[in-house]
């Protein structure tokens, strides 16, 4: 399998594809249409753009970037949704929605970092703690806070995937997986070949989820601090370290076929069965007008795999 540089994430009722510094976001119209747009992509770093090419600085910056754009892509996505009620608007009432829009979105992100860090640091952290009087060893404590930590995300992942719209979000996700699979395969993205290809993908951020759980746990059991306030600090302080080097070994997942590799990778991409659901042609078809706004699978597929 040739790696691509191109990934994405699935929308409300459709699916977002970047390419190096484009994106495109394809949705399916209530009335059945399929609408394109391709931006360019602005990184949170500004003209401090090198730090998202410097390994293990670059993990952290590009999961804000992919965090802010993923929002961004979703709030564009569910106005299509909303559309009825904003025709009216008059121009000055529209640079205020979009003004409260921003804010929304720059808000969404502080409380989503704020709401992880909460439940899958500290809470783990306080539950593992309460374990003391039967479980004296600190670093039992520790792994088994790791395994509390990546049982309350499965758990979430459980409880999320009965909502309708998610159910349809997941479905899209195996889509975007499905499309990535098929070019990176060598195959022509047609509907046919995109649905008959895997909706797993070793660079998931599925799978860097779950790297960055199983990693702080290493990391975790190296560092020890005795006050328990302190313990919470370097759980919360260690978090950029964390994404720096999990980004990296899921960088590595999906650029290497090594069977060491692909051992490490299982449990993110046993996970991903869960977020990813088998899409309907529809669905694919919205995928693949993603995947052309912004990349050509063509030349790609002549220039890795010497097709004519």
């Amino acid at each position: 399998m040739k790696s691509s540089n191109i990934g994405g994430q699935a929308v409300l009722e459709g699916i977002m594809m970047k390419n190096r510094d484009h994106y495109a976001v394809a949705v399916r119209k209530p009335d059945g249409e399929i609408f394109v747009q391709t931006e360019e992509f602005h990184s949170v770093t500004g003209r401090y753009k090198k730090l998202t090419t410097i390994p293990f600085v670059r993990g952290v910056f590009n999961f804000i970037d992919s965090m802010v754009l993923g929002i961004k892509t979703l709030t564009f996505s569910a106005s299509f949704y909303e559309e009825e009620e904003e025709k009216n608007f008059s121009e000055a009432e529209q640079k205020k929605k979009e003004k409260q829009e921003s804010l929304l979105m720059a808000g969404t992100v502080a409380f989503s970092i704020v709401a992880a860090v909460a439940i899958f640091m500290v809470l783990p952290y306080f539950l593992s703690s309460l374990m003391k009087p039967i479980v004296p060893s600190y670093h039992l404590r520790t792994v088994i806070e790791g395994f509390v930590r990546i049982g309350i995300f499965i758990v979430y992942i459980l409880l999320i995937s009965r909502m309708e719209d998610i159910q349809r979000t997941f479905m899209y996700h195996g889509a975007e997986h499905k499309c990535i699979n098929c070019i990176e395969h060598g195959l022509p993205l047609t509907v046919e070949n995109v649905r008959n290809s895997s909706r797993q993908h070793k660079r998931c951020g599925t799978s860097f989820l779950f790297f960055v759980l199983a990693i702080s746990i290493i990391l975790l059991l190296l560092i020890r601090v005795e006050s328990p306030l302190m313990r919470v600090v370097v759980r919360i302080v260690l978090l950029p370290v964390i994404a720096g080097v999990s980004y990296e070994v899921l960088k590595l997942a999906g650029n290497s076929d090594n069977p060491v590799v692909n051992l490490l990778s299982k449990p993110g991409m046993a996970i991903q069965k869960m977020t990813t659901s088998e899409p309907d042609d529809g669905m694919i078809e919205v995928a693949i007008q993603a995947v052309e706004a912004v990349f050509d699978w063509r030349a790609y597929e002549r220039d890795n795999f010497h097709t004519s």
